[in-house]
C-alpha cells in the first residue's frame, strides 16, 4: 500500500504549479459532491471523503513546500 501513495505523491510532485491549483479546485469539488453523497445516503464508497481530504493535504503540502522553497532562494538560503 505504501508503493501506491508513493506513486500519487510523485505524480503530484511532478505537475506544474498550475496543474497542482486545477487538480485542488477538482479535489474541493470532488469533496463536496462526496459530502453531498454521503449526506442524502447516494454514496456507496464511504471512505471516499477522507481520500479527497488526504489528497487535499497533500496537495496544500507541495504549494507551501514549493512557496518555502521559492522564499529561501530568493534570500539565498541553500538547504
Amino acid at each position: 500500500m505504501a508503493r501506491k501513495n508513493t506513486q500519487a505523491i510523485e505524480e503530484l510532485r511532478g505537475m506544474s504549479d498550475g496543474d497542482l491549483a486545477k487538480e485542488l479546485d477538482e479535489a474541493y469539488r470532488q469533496l463536496f459532491t462526496s459530502r453531498l453523497q454521503l449526506a442524502t445516503r447516494q454514496l456507496a464508497n464511504t471512505s471516499q471523503p477522507r481520500k479527497t481530504r488526504l489528497r487535499i493535504a497533500r496537495i496544500k503540502t507541495i504549494q507551501r513546500k514549493r512557496q518555502l522553497d521559492a522564499i529561501d532562494q530568493a534570500a539565498g538560503v541553500t538547504s
